[in-house]
Parts: structure tokens; C-alpha cells; sequence
């Protein structure tokens, strides 16, 4: 099991022992909605990681569509009595009748494949999903909802800004296209978030994070980045399906979700926070050659069926200012190389 690999353990440390103020999260309950995901699933190791550490008792509810995955991913605390799994597709109503004191909604399709065969679907766990939550959230009066978005919702940046896009920028996304569908629900779920904020005084946050990167990613995950890893976890050339000249924004999983508890825990009601290593920003194809130099491989190029090409995002420069959530006492720990590393030598 991941969650018993040394490395992924120091991770999870790192986390639990951020200057937090978790007395916050102590005997609460606490749901994490795409609980088999990247993101999500490394929250719901950390908090139970928490819970060996401290007495925080913190009472875990993981929830997710697919049963067999999410027993196998998580069988480690079936004898847990502060984790519990729940079965669910979170495009259908919550009948729990359980008062969660935090909302983490980070159920999504999140990768390029999913977007291109299946944006109805990527739509409805962003829209109704986040309805669904909200309903659920203004019944019981949780401390706070935290919306997981992306930082795709920024759109095309046209506007000349290099140096990050900070959180009150909006830029063009093209409604008729396939590929539109994650981004444009994405935002739409913001809204949402705050429209709840403001109309029924549902506490309220979101995170944005950029493209983000860890052992914890799934092995149907079609995003560039996740196939690069596999190819030099599998001691493969690193297969580059284009030039690889865009700029991103990366993140590793442990700061993404330690900058997640900050924002739950320190942000303010109705805000978004970008989540983005201010050190780790690079092109695609950097990326690629990072993971193929600690790996022993070399990078090649192949052209991508139309399948994958019409899933692919558009954006040129997708990098994010993360100057307000560090203003929160966030600080990324983990350089790319580091990171990579990190995952090669846990997946092995």
C-alpha cells in the first residue's frame, strides 16, 4: 500500500506538521468527495496520518463513485473507526444525514482523454455535483466548503502577463469547444460557491490549483505529465506528443494539499486561492526532460491520435501568482526534481 511507503510517509509528515492551526479539524468530521483522485485521495491519508500523530480524532468520510477501487485504495483503515467510505456519485443527491463540519469537493474528471470522450460527464460532477454539496452544505451549516477548481478557469491568457495570473483575472475560453466543457463548469461551480456564500452564508472557499503532480496518480490518467512519469517509472522513452513549448505552473501533491489546509483553515469566506510553486514553473517539455534525466531515458516525439489532440488544452501560458495564499503562511517545499524523484522511487 502507498499510504505504508516510507518515502510517501515523509510527505505526509511534512504535511501534518505545518504551523496550522489544527485544533480546528479536532473531533470533527470531515468529506472528501473524489476521494480516489490525486488530490484528494493524498487529503485523505493526511488526515489520518493526523490522527496517529495527535489526538485530533478527526472522523474521515471518504467518498467515491468506484467501490473496488476505493476499498483497495483505502484498506489500510478499513478497521479505522474514524475512516469511513462512502459509495456515491456525487451527481446524485447526498441522503447521508450526517453533519460534516468540512466540505472538500474535488470530484472531477482531470485529464484529456475524459474531456474529450466524456464532457457531459465532466460537466455534471462539476455542476450538479457542486449543487448536490451545497444543498447538502446550507441543510447542516458546515465551518467551511472548500471547492476544488483548477487553474484552467484563467482561459486564454491574451492578456501579456508572464510573471503569474493573480486570482481577479479572467480571460477568453471558446463555449463551443469539446474542451471547454472542464474549465467552463469549473467556473461555473465558483460561482456557485459564491452565490451559496452570499445568499444563504454557506462558508465558502476555493483553491485553484495548476498542474499538479505526485505518486497518488491514477493509472488511467491521460495528462501529458502523468504519462511522462509512467514512461520513466517503466524505464520507457518519454513519448512527447507535441513540441512541449507551453508554460506551466506544477505543483507537488504534498504542497498542493498542505496549501489546500491552509486555505480551509485560514482563507477568507467567499475567496479563491491559486495553488502554484512559484519555483516550478517550466515548459512541457522541460517537464518531460526532468523526469527522463533522473530515469536514465530519452524524450521522443510521436504525433497524438485525434482523440487525445482534441482533448488537449489550448493555453500557451498557464502560469499562477500564488501570492495570496502565501500571504495565508503557505510556502511550497518541493522542487521539481525532488518531486519527480520522489515518485519514481515510490511507484518502485
Amino acid at each position: 500500500m502507498i499510504s505504508e511507503n516510507l518515502l510517501y510517509k515523509e510527505d505526509l509528515k511534512s504535511v501534518t506538521n505545518e504551523p496550522l492551526p489544527w485544533n480546528k479539524l479536532e473531533n470533527c468530521s470531515v468529506l472528501i468527495t473524489g476521494a480516489n483522485g490525486l488530490i484528494a485521495s493524498f487529503f485523505v491519508d493526511c488526515l489520518m496520518h493526523r490522527n496517529k500523530i495527535s489526538s485530533g480524532d478527526i472522523s474521515v468520510y471518504a467518498l467515491c463513485r468506484n467501490k473496488e477501487k476505493g476499498e483497495n485504495r483505502f484498506k489500510n483503515y478499513s478497521e479505522d473507526g474514524n475512516f469511513h467510505l462512502i459509495i456515491q456519485d456525487v451527481c446524485e443527491p447526498l441522503n447521508l444525514n450526517i453533519k460534516f463540519d468540512y466540505i472538500v469537493h474535488a470530484a472531477s474528471n482531470a485529464h484529456p482523454v475524459a474531456f474529450a470522450t466524456a464532457p457531459v460527464e465532466t460537466m455534471q460532477a462539476n455542476i450538479l455535483g457542486s449543487i448536490n454539496l451545497l444543498e447538502y452544505a446550507k441543510k447542516y451549516n458546515p465551518e467551511k466548503f472548500l471547492f476544488v477548481s483548477s487553474g484552467e478557469i484563467y482561459g486564454q491568457n491574451d492578456s501579456g502577463i508572464n510573471n503569474g495570473l493573480k486570482e481577479d483575472y479572467s480571460g477568453y475560453i471558446d463555449c463551443v469547444n469539446l474542451r471547454s466543457a472542464y474549465p467552463q463548469s469549473k467556473r461555473v461551480s465558483e460561482t456557485l460557491c459564491v452565490s451559496y456564500n452570499k445568499q444563504y452564508g454557506i462558508n465558502t472557499v476555493i483553491a485553484r490549483p495548476c498542474h499538479i503532480y505526485g505518486a497518488t496518480m491514477i493509472d488511467d490518467n491521460t495528462r501529458a505529465d502523468a504519462q511522462f512519469i509512467r514512461n520513466a517509472l517503466n524505464g520507457e522513452n518519454i513519448v512527447m506528443k507535441s513540441a512541449g513549448n507551453q508554460l506551466r505552473s506544477y505543483c507537488y501533491v504534498s504542497d498542493t494539499v498542505s496549501a489546500m489546509l491552509y486555505i480551509i483553515l485560514l482563507g477568507e469566506n467567499g475567496n479563491a486561492y491559486n495553488i502554484a510553486n512559484r519555483n516550478c514553473t517550466v515548459t512541457i517539455r522541460e517537464f518531460a526532460e526532468t523526469a527522463a534525466n533522473i530515469a536514465g531515458v530519452k524524450v521522443v516525439f510521436e504525433n497524438p491520435g485525434d482523440v487525445e489532440k482534441s482533448g488537449y488544452s489550448l493555453v500557451g501560458n498557464a502560469v499562477l501568482d500564488a501570492t495570496k495564499l502565501e500571504a495565508l503562511g503557505w510556502r511550497a517545499k518541493i522542487s521539481l526534481s525532488s518531486g519527480l524523484s520522489k515518485i519514481i522511487d515510490i511507484l518502485k
